[in-house]
């Protein structure tokens, strides 16, 4: 997991764990107003590659207060944690060995025919999951 500057002002997050296959890439950010920011979303994993352009995530949706809860609970919780947006899901578990599965679902519409792409990150719950949770608030208020 990794906030990468690729310019002045401008930052991408990439979410992955030590040796894991899958990762999900946030980049393309922009202020649309003072509420929301937007930004696009790709995800890779064994033989898959998935991308959103445009994620608008508003300062209702609490996207690093969540992240941040899950950085908070580092010895664990039971069941799952989910943060819904229009086209992006993200579900949170507390698995063996003291690690967070991510799973990302990308999904660019509402209706039966539309795609729909899951992958899983797993981040260890301690520092790891702190390290997400800050890079990604980062990236929410770069600019």
């Amino acid at each position: 997991m990794s906030l990468i500057e690729v310019g002045p002002g401008e930052a991408e997050l990439v979410v992955r764990g030590p040796g894991a296959l899958a990762s999900v890439r946030l980049f393309d950010w922009s202020r649309a107003d003072e509420y929301e920011t937007v930004f696009a979303v790709e995800a890779v994993a064994d033989g898959v590659r998935a991308r959103l352009e445009n994620v608008t995530v508003t300062v209702w949706d609490d996207m690093s207060e969540f992240f941040d809860s899950l950085a908070r609970d580092f010895r664990g919780w039971e069941g799952e944690r989910v943060w819904i947006n229009n086209h992006l899901v993200v579900r949170a578990t507390f698995g063996s060995g003291g690690h967070v599965y991510l799973d990302w679902t990308f999904r660019p519409g509402f209706y039966p025919g539309d795609w729909k792409c899951t992958v899983t990150t797993v981040i260890e719950a301690g520092e790891g999951m702190t390290a997400v949770a800050a890079d990604l608030r980062e990236f929410l208020r770069q600019g």
